[in-house]
């Protein structure tokens, strides 16, 4: 598998935030990214950008070799989407699929943290998902289940020092802050990005493992029924 795949598309339109990415596994190079946001437009912002991200890289889709796609937790309409185009171009191309969770890609550039880490995506209405991430057996392993709760509801739950990331805007770090006694450590709006490059990687660790997904099967992480407009 290591020598089949090397130019890999990763798809990323769980939430508002979105993002694109061109990783050739066997150089270690991200050959491409774009992050963006994205306000309910993904249908016609993606082709666009993926089709830019293309021709910047002088490649064309026969040029792929796998396939990686955020599965959510997230919106119904961006999953739907980005699970639509990445199944689409898998199906053509006769390509190897993974599909990885967003909270985990929300999580994996902070895995060198010592702290507990909670994940959080906003998931519209007052509320968000999130996912907590520690260090088990020599490695960093997700804790329990991917929840959707609310940001005081997750706030009663930190009883240690903890490190938060992923979509917390400024007023939600303030009420963190307040709510919270033990000492919290929370991302920068930088180090929050949630960046394709991360799901490239992650998605390149199950491909090169010969773990893929079987397209019409693949589907998206929903913590509740889905609503298309959140």
């Amino acid at each position: 598998m290591k020598d089949k795949v090397q130019m890999l598309l990763a798809i990323d339109t769980a939430t508002h935030m979105a993002g694109l990415a061109l990783y050739d596994p066997t150089k270690g190079t991200i050959l491409g990214e774009e992050s963006w946001h994205s306000v309910n437009r993904h249908t016609v912002e993606l082709m666009p950008r993926l089709n830019r991200l293309f021709d910047q890289q002088g490649i064309t889709p026969a040029t792929l070799t796998g396939l990686v796609v955020s599965i959510g937790p997230g919106s119904f309409t961006g999953l739907r989407i980005g699970l639509s185009v990445a199944k689409g171009l898998a199906l053509a191309q006769s390509l190897p699929i993974v599909g990885i969770p967003t909270l985990d890609v929300v999580a994996r550039p902070h895995m060198n943290q010592s702290l507990p880490i909670w994940a959080i995506l906003q998931a519209g209405r007052g509320r968000i998902c999130t996912a907590q991430y520690a260090r088990g057996k020599g490695r960093w392993r997700r804790r329990g289940d991917y929840w959707l709760t609310t940001l005081p509801e997750l706030c009663d739950e930190v009883q240690d020092p903890v490190f938060l990331c992923g979509e917390i805007d400024a007023q939600a770090a303030d009420e963190i802050r307040q709510r919270v006694d033990p000492e919290v450590i929370i991302a920068t709006p930088a180090a929050s990005l949630r960046r394709a490059a991360f799901l490239a990687e992650l998605g390149w660790e199950r491909l090169a493992r010969g773990d893929t997904d079987i397209p019409g099967a693949l589907s998206p992480i929903y913590l509740q029924n889905p609503q298309t407009n959140d």
